[in-house]
């Protein structure tokens, strides 16, 4: 739970008197509550938020496994078609394009797999949930494709030292053809439109008024699925892949001692996906190693807390990321009126889930006192 640490900012002017005996008063949001006419209506806040965030996140994951059945179901069949096609047309990039398409319906397998676990609830034992089930199945996807990735660079060299192959050039010129017709259905059929997270949930409701979420306020939005992204990515790569070897496939049909454009055309378009699978292994390395979330900037955490009546200083700031689309924040926030700390808290909490969408929140709340400016640990973390 380390995502950025150690991190002191206080008010220029934000000096309190000394209060021993109510100091280090420790208060969590998940207890912070409110009288009639307070901004949680005196509900703490996992239930002041409603079933908005939750129906939000359970719709995103019903969307996103409904993609990827129907990806998985064309994906399958078509790779028993693009293999058939490749053997009468002795063409490797054809095969190797089968090949991909494999590593793809692996991937997809993968991902619903991922989804389905990560939807399961806490126990004592993964008491965060098992969100990150969801991040291991996007690393695993992207690792499968570079490994077969690897080996059809290998099989591609060896026809270019060797050349004793041959190719059916009309064969290969409808089997890749076809091919490109099928990647652009699953390059639809994943494609996350923005329409999406703009309406603040699954559905939009023009007359009803809604509390800002991530993708209306000053933070960028949600980022899209990373299970569907990173089969996204992978289609895209297929597809780019197939038009290349329609490409080769026109030259070998009208010039068939041109046949060595079949094993070129899949080695530069083999590095190529490899290539497209960088930033999603960025952003799944980012959320294992706890990294603060890409969306949310650190310095804008800490000046909305800072904004806050009452607040002095705000210290021990940590964002991480469950997954993706769930970051988790716990902050110490230093006050000039120990007395005034669960009014803190849930003006805190308010900011922190509307505007930021923190899913999972914890504010401590401490007296101000002089020495935390210079408190080793109280200090804001470099770079």
């Amino acid at each position: 739970m380390s995502g950025l640490n150690g991190a002191f900012r206080s008010k220029p002017s934000g000096r309190a008197a000394s209060d021993p005996g109510l100091e280090g008063l420790h208060l969590e949001t998940l207890s912070a509550g409110g009288g009639d006419g307070d901004e949680f209506g005196g509900r703490h806040y996992c239930h002041a938020r409603g079933a908005r965030n939750t129906d939000r996140s359970e719709g995103e994951r019903r969307h996103a496994r409904r993609k990827l059945c129907i990806a998985a179901v064309i994906c399958l069949l078509f790779m028993a078609g693009e293999i058939f096609g490749g053997f009468l047309a002795h063409s490797l990039a054809i095969m190797t394009d089968a090949a991909h398409l494999f590593a793809d319906f692996a991937s997809f397998s993968i991902s619903l797999f991922s989804l389905w676990v990560s939807s399961r609830p806490p126990t004592k034992t993964m008491n965060f949930g098992w969100y990150r089930a969801e991040i291991l199945g996007a690393l695993l996807s992207v690792l499968t494709i570079w490994v077969v990735t690897g080996v059809l660079v290998y099989l591609a060299s060896l026809r270019l030292i060797y050349k004793d192959f041959e190719i059916e050039g009309t064969a290969m010129l409808v089997t890749s053809g076809c091919a490109i017709a099928v990647n652009v259905i699953m390059s639809f059929t994943l494609y996350q439109a923005n329409h999406l997270h703009s309406h603040g949930g699954v559905t939009a409701d023009a007359t009803e008024p809604k509390p800002l979420t991530m993708a209306e306020g000053p933070v960028s939005g949600p980022q899209a699925n990373p299970s569907v992204r990173a089969a996204f990515i992978h289609v895209v790569g297929d597809l780019l892949q197939s038009i290349g070897v329609l490409i080769a496939a026109c030259v070998i049909y009208a010039e068939p001692e041109y046949k060595i454009a079949d094993p070129i055309c899949t080695f530069v378009f083999s590095f190529f996906v490899l290539f497209t699978t960088v930033t999603i292994l960025r952003d799944v390395l980012l959320v294992l190693m706890e990294g603060a979330p890409r969306a949310v900037k650190f310095t804008d955490v800490q000046e909305a807390l800072l904004a806050l009546p009452h607040v002095c200083s705000v210290h021990d700031v940590h964002l991480w990321s469950l997954t993706i689309n769930h970051c988790a924040i716990c902050a110490h926030v230093c006050v000039d009126d120990i007395g005034k700390g669960e009014e803190v808290v849930r003006e805190a909490t308010v900011v922190l889930q509307t505007r930021f969408s923190f899913s999972v929140l914890t504010i401590q709340v401490e007296k101000f006192t002089e020495d935390m400016h210079s408190c080793r640990d109280c200090q804001e973390p470099s770079g």
